[in-house]
């Protein structure tokens, strides 16, 4: 039955994608969804890189065993906030390859929904297989989107990080998919500065290749130095260090975790048991039980 109802919420989201963005999306792929605020500490460029290795893994062998995936954006950029405007176009540039791609016909999509609100919300939550909550870890306060996804059964791929250790303690960690350097491995990064990143540049090959597209036209011929600057901050970074968000630093664990997913999606019967599990242990989020612990150790009033 929770599957029945998942899959007509991702074809009601299917039908809304169809209309508003003319892009015929695979109900029966996963829905792997990132729907929140752009924000580099948050790291959409993480999850778009990884897209852009896929395909690269996908044109090199087309025979290669692959579970479908449509991946979805959802979020605003503050109207100052440049570089985050800069991943959203860079966001829609990997779509525009990958949609229109024939060799990964019917194994990729990509789609970046406009306009992301409290409407649109309600359509997109109840539709994903998979919550992309992937922030650095030790930038994210708490989040409560990663809480929504989860009362709808979304499956969690995410970092060590805000809500998210909460919801592994209450769903288990088994029922995650939880990768990446910890905060005190990110803030190790941050006071010694090393030859990391260039060396990952060096030696990691898809990962180079993956960088590499970013600045020699395979996303934007006419423009291929559209993308430098994000290029730029990654390798030399722009805050007095490179890869500032530990986007390189992450990306195998990350990759490693998206493989492990898409292998347990597989199976239908592991897969619905994680979402509903994820459903069951939601309701430790309720407002009623945070009210309850602010009356206990703050207000201690009576109940009526």
């Amino acid at each position: 039955k929770f599957a029945s109802i998942k899959l007509e919420n991702k074809k009601a989201l299917a039908a809304y994608i169809k209309e508003h963005n003319g892009i015929d999306v695979d109900v029966n792929s996963i829905f792997d969804v990132q729907a929140k605020r752009l924000h580099e500490y948050k790291r959409q460029l993480l999850n778009i890189l990884h897209i852009l290795y896929l395909y690269n893994c996908l044109t090199d062998n087309p025979n290669l065993d692959f579970t479908p995936r449509t991946f979805i954006f959802a979020a605003k950029a503050s109207p100052g906030y440049k570089r985050a405007k800069l991943i959203i176009k860079l966001i829609n540039s990997v779509a525009d390859l990958v949609n229109n791609d024939a060799r990964v016909a019917g194994k990729i999509k990509v789609v970046f929904l406009e306009n992301y609100g409290v409407t649109l919300a309600e359509k997109i939550m109840v539709a994903a297989d998979v919550s992309e909550q992937i922030s650095t870890a030790g930038k994210e306060a708490s989040g409560t989107g990663n809480m929504k996804f989860m009362l709808n059964g979304a499956v969690t791929i995410g970092t060590f990080d805000g809500a998210n250790v909460e919801m592994s303690e209450q769903a288990g960690v088994e029922n995650m998919y939880i990768f990446g350097l910890r905060e005190d491995e990110v803030m190790a990064r941050y006071r010694h500065q090393t030859g990391e990143v260039q060396e990952l540049y060096a030696g990691n090959m898809p990962l180079k290749r993956v960088l590499d597209q970013l600045i020699d036209g395979t996303l934007e011929p006419s423009h291929p130095q559209i993308f430098r600057e994000i290029y730029q901050s990654l390798l030399f970074g722009d805050y007095g260090m490179a890869d500032p968000y530990m986007v390189l630093r992450d990306f195998d664990a990350y990759a490693e975790a998206q493989a492990q997913l898409a292998r347990d999606f597989q199976n239908k019967a592991v897969w619905v048991m994680k979402a509903v599990l994820n459903t069951a242990a939601a309701g430790y989020f309720s407002s009623d039980r945070t009210i309850q612990e602010y009356n206990e150790k703050i207000w201690h009033l009576e109940r009526i």
